[in-house]
């Protein structure tokens, strides 16, 4: 487990929690990072004491997304999800990626047989919401924020494309519309997020709520979650999921043709000054301008 990105912690023998350690970049997600997480998972599940996994971040924000300045290549990467064909020319070896790094693992985690709780604090942007909306439960701070901006990129979202449940279809169309973010309260409202507390409370509000959880018999739990998950699935989730990342790859395709690269490279530049502007430390007041 590569320790400059993921730190594993164990405040109570029955608890794990796993903190990503990339302030300097906001938490943005490298391979590296998301297999190191893939790895504090495996870890907390393989310890038969460990009863609820706590999931948080360290500094001011949870995750800033993907890490655009990064590479993604896989030719040393040891695969988690059994997909392949990553050195593939055309369109499938970066299906192939993708389907491993980001819909492959997400699956893989929301399935994780101990319940998981997201201790949020600060943006949570696009690729972000791919670690938290994974997981059973979420705790947010009060200044936390939501959004998936990717239409930017000329896209239809993120990967991981479980925005009805999490948000109902009328919320979720004006996020991917508008790229505007939902703050704790209003996730609290839709469900989204379990509970709010203070910023200087999250951590004990967390850790007191997996204490509660981890008091229960493992395998009831174990039972419940899968109940829940198995529902999800009967509403047709995993689906929307594998049909969303087939749009999703179709985006990639059309802007290749258009630009030479994966996403509209203005895309950039858009969701950056959205991300600042979200920022709790920006002082602007004026009237926002919409995106161009």
């Amino acid at each position: 487990m590569a320790g400059s990105t993921i730190r594993y912690e164990q405040p109570e023998p029955a608890i794990a929690r796993i903190v990503l350690a990339r302030p300097g970049k906001r938490n943005a997600q490298d391979r590296d990072l998301l297999y190191a997480l893939d790895d504090a998972y495996t870890r907390a599940v393989r310890d038969e004491r460990v009863r609820a996994i706590i999931l948080a971040a360290e500094g001011p924000d949870f995750s800033a997304g993907h890490d655009l300045e990064t590479g993604w290549a896989m030719g040393d990467a040891r695969p988690r999800t059994l997909t392949g064909g990553f050195g593939a020319p055309g369109a499938e070896g970066w299906f192939a990626t993708e389907e491993e790094l980001f819909t492959g693992l997400c699956l893989r985690w929301r399935d994780l047989p101990r319940p998981t709780i997201a201790e949020v604090r600060g943006r949570v942007i696009g690729g972000g919401l791919m670690l938290v909306w994974p997981c059973d439960l979420v705790v947010a701070a009060e200044t936390a924020t939501f959004v998936d901006p990717v239409t930017a990129f000329d896209m239809n979202g993120m990967e991981y494309f479980t925005h009805l449940w999490e948000l109902g279809a009328r919320r979720a169309k004006e996020m991917l519309f508008t790229g505007e973010p939902i703050g704790a309260r209003d996730a609290l409202a839709m469900g989204m997020v379990n509970r709010v507390v203070a910023d200087a409370d999250l951590e004990t509000a967390t850790l007191e709520l997996a204490a509660r959880i981890a008091r229960r018999p493992p395998f009831g739990l174990r039972l419940a979650k899968r109940a829940v998950n198995l529902g999800l699935d009967l509403q047709g989730q995993r689906a929307a999921v594998e049909s969303a990342f087939g749009l999703h790859q179709l985006g990639h395709n059309h802007n290749l043709r258009l630009h030479g690269d994966l996403v509209d490279p203005e895309g950039r530049a858009v969701i950056s000054e959205h991300a600042r502007r979200s920022r709790p430390d920006h002082r602007d007041t004026s009237t926002q301008e919409p995106p161009r």
